[in-house]
């Protein structure tokens, strides 16, 4: 059986920070982690199942990969990955690409699949009885959420770190809102996690508001070492929001 990798402090030490601000784990959770195959959530996986050994708090932990069945991105090897680990795994396949031939209505792909992904991962918390769905964003996404909100929507939003479904059966809790992303590949790197390609061609096709942001941000961060800290700080009072709003 292939061993879990222990993440570095520094990472350890910023989630286990995030989980502790937003009170994210409760006692006796059943904690549903969406791993779509990348550094981030490849990465999320091997620090909670870490915690899990530790923490004061007892929770359970499962994966689901939804697999959008897009040419180019094929997260089947993830099945033997997980089998190897001893976790708990759903793997669920919905030709996504196809129905949005069909059913987009003035969304980008990115949005609709992002959309049909999230029904998806709350439908199978409620068959499978986890009550917690766990996401992979990390400060970079978050950053980039919200310039985009600022700069095409004038809303001051961002990701929230910890909030629950419109239905209020499910909560959502992002335990790396405190970590880079550049902290997340270097450890996926260095332990060898098994991360899938990212070739969605719908991706490319174009630019994207999002890829902008990350350049915008790139840039003033040389000049400025201190911009996510800063942006964290501006953030929190967002993150921490409960509104009967849906998350961005």
């Amino acid at each position: 059986m292939t061993h879990y990798a222990k993440p570095p402090k520094s990472l350890l030490r910023k989630v286990g920070r995030a989980i502790a601000d937003y009170d994210m784990i409760r006692e006796g959770d059943r904690i549903l982690l969406g791993v779509s195959g990348g550094k981030d959530s490849l990465s999320l996986l091997q620090i909670l199942s870490h915690l899990q050994t530790y923490a004061p708090v007892k929770f359970e932990l499962g994966v689901i990969t939804v697999d959008p069945e897009v040419e180019g991105f094929d997260p089947e090897p993830l099945k033997a990955y997980y089998e190897n680990l001893g976790v708990s795994w759903i793997y669920a396949e919905q030709p996504i690409m196809e129905e949005a031939r069909t059913r987009l209505d003035g969304d980008s792909f990115c949005a609709y699949c992002a959309r049909m992904k999230r029904g998806i991962m709350y439908s199978t918390c409620r068959r499978e009885g986890y009550n917690v769905l766990a996401l992979a964003q990390h400060l970079d996404d978050l950053a980039e959420s919200l310039m985009m909100s600022i700069f095409h929507g004038g809303q001051l939003r961002t990701m929230k770190a910890h909030y629950q479904n419109n239905d209020g059966d499910i909560r959502i809790i992002r335990p790396l809102v405190y970590c880079r992303e550049s902290q997340t590949g270097a450890f996926a790197l260095e332990a060898g996690l098994p991360v899938i390609p990212d070739s969605c061609p719908a991706c490319f096709t174009a630019p994207t508001q999002r890829a902008y942001m990350k350049q915008l941000l790139a840039k003033e961060e040389r000049q400025n070492k201190h911009l996510f800290a800063n942006m964290l700080h501006a953030m929190k009072p967002l993150m921490d929001e409960r509104p009967d709003q849906a998350d961005p």
